[in-house]
């Protein structure tokens, strides 16, 4: 569906990860966005038109909805997938006049679909009495084995590698019945090897989202309520998947590892974080059509090598110079639709080759210098261009390695501010003493001028959102590092001195 010329009251119908097909409509269009309503409508085949006469809108009500519908507003700046097709146009319902709070993406539309039906046809009666009862609870104690602790009732997540709240035994058996003291309790974070924890997730099909760090060599998830995956460890070698899973995030991918997923991940959105050009994408993903490459400073083409159905591709470059590798390898997708680039500073109007099915091309970050070039060369291609947080050459000559560079696109002197406010610690965290408690104690100085900095640029400016505190965190973090502060003591200041 070509998002050039939405108009309200368009259909769609859109293929949903549990292999069926689900319809849309366009509610509000403008040049900047559009809202887009969910119908309540589920097939085996695709609908024709006059099958969506009358359907009436989505209502969500799973897990914490309360009844609101599935009616959201989406950025033009957003590719359509392309396996939306639009239908033509029918009256958007009566009782749908008001525009929506709620933002998101095209990929959402078809997840309230699944999600819903998922939950009105896949969970026990008694996970969802639980779940809704569980909102009124105060206080419970929960303990894993590793000693009780009191927490509300209502929590949605549960962190069980020993960096959170719950106590899990180093040694020893996991009592995993605590989590029926979580009912609403849908992600999970763990580390290590199994203890019982994939036995624990499919007894327990409300949880929907695992993040399992230092996973061992075998992973089985199947049988398991997943629909979302998040993977770290060298030793992982084999992954099998449940079919409901249709987002897979591996961090630093192993070479060897092979992925079992339904339909060779035909359903899957798969993200590589911390790869280098020498990561793959595993093998048993063949079929997977949207894939972000998240890595260094220079990425490659080659990482897709066992990819064949390539529809779009984000690649994410979180060091300079960020530079693209192998770039003509991508001429052997014959559907690459969409491609989305950040922080591409290395990457110019001639460094992608000639895609004949590119219709959408981003870029978040980018030199000025390529902006009028990048425009001519796709001015008559067909292809919607979005370039944003273009910056000029010579702040990047100074910038390009600062962490809080791309502030400046939220905020020109606060982001202006924090870049110097930066540079200032590390200039002096390089020059600090190497006797141990003269270096601990400029370290710390260093340290707290920088969040002292920081702290005044939020109150002055209100910029530091969910997004710019891991940065500055991570920045921080980075700075201690390098000063040689223990990460706890490093977490620990933090805490202590940010209000942000």
């Amino acid at each position: 569906m070509d998002d050039h010329g939405l108009r309200v009251g368009d259909v769609a119908v859109m293929p949903l990860p549990d292999g069926g097909y689900g319809a849309c409509q366009v509610t509000f269009a403008d040049r900047a966005e559009v809202d887009v309503l969910t119908l309540r409508w589920h097939s085996a085949q695709p609908p024709a038109l006059a099958d969506l006469a009358g359907a009436e809108p989505l209502t969500l009500d799973h897990h914490a909805h309360d009844g609101v519908l599935a009616h959201h507003r989406v950025s033009r700046n957003w590719a359509v997938p392309a396996e939306f097709v639009r239908l033509g146009t029918l009256p958007v319902p009566e009782d749908v006049r008001d525009r929506p709070n709620s933002w998101t993406g095209w990929r959402t539309l078809p997840g309230d679909v699944v999600r819903q039906r998922r939950w009105d046809r896949d969970l026990p009666t008694d996970a969802k009495e639980s779940y809704r009862r569980a909102a009124t609870h105060g206080p419970v104690e929960v303990d894993f084995g590793g000693g009780a602790v009191t927490v509300g009732g209502a929590v949605g997540q549960a962190d069980l590698t020993g960096a959170g709240t719950f106590a899990v035994p180093v040694d020893g058996p996991v009592h995993w019945p605590a989590l029926d003291r979580l009912a609403r309790c849908t992600t999970l974070f763990w580390s290590g090897p199994d203890r019982g924890l994939t036995a624990a997730l499919r007894a327990r099909p409300v949880i929907s989202t695992l993040v399992w760090r230092a996973a061992p060599a075998e992973v089985d998830l199947t049988g398991t309520g997943l629909s979302h995956v998040t993977l770290a460890g060298d030793d992982l070698r084999d992954l099998r998947l449940p079919r409901g899973v249709h987002g897979l995030t591996l961090v630093a991918p192993a070479l060897r590892l092979a992925v079992h997923a339904a339909d060779e991940g035909r359903w899957l959105y798969v993200v590589a974080q911390n790869v280098t050009e020498e990561s793959l994408i595993p093998s048993g993903l063949r079929r997977a059509r949207e894939v972000t490459l998240d890595g260094g400073g220079v990425l490659s083409t080659a990482s897709l090598a066992a990819l064949d159905e390539l529809q779009q591709l984000s690649l994410v470059w979180r060091r300079p110079p960020g530079q693209l590798r192998d770039a003509d390898g991508l001429t052997r997708f014959d559907t690459l639709n969409v491609v989305n680039l950040v922080d591409g500073y290395g990457v110019d109007e001639a460094t992608l080759p000639e895609l004949p099915a590119l219709r959408h091309l981003s870029m978040y970050g980018l030199r000025r210098s390529a902006v009028a070039r990048l425009r001519e060369r796709y001015r008559r291609a067909g292809v919607r261009l979005v370039l944003q947080g273009a910056k000029a050459d010579t702040w990047l000559a100074a910038n390009l390695d600062n962490p809080f560079r791309d502030w400046v696109d939220d905020d020109d002197r606060a982001g202006a501010a924090a870049c110097r406010a930066y540079a200032t610690a590390l200039g002096a965290i390089d020059k600090l003493p190497t006797q141990d408690a003269a270096r601990r104690a400029g370290a710390e100085q260093a340290l707290r001028s920088l969040v002292d900095r920081l702290n005044r640029i939020d109150r002055k400016h209100g910029v530091i959102d969910t997004v710019r505190r891991e940065e500055a965190a991570e920045a921080f973090l980075g700075l201690a590092t390098r000063a040689g502060v223990p990460e706890t003591l490093a977490d620990e200041w933090l805490d202590d001195w940010r209000d942000f």
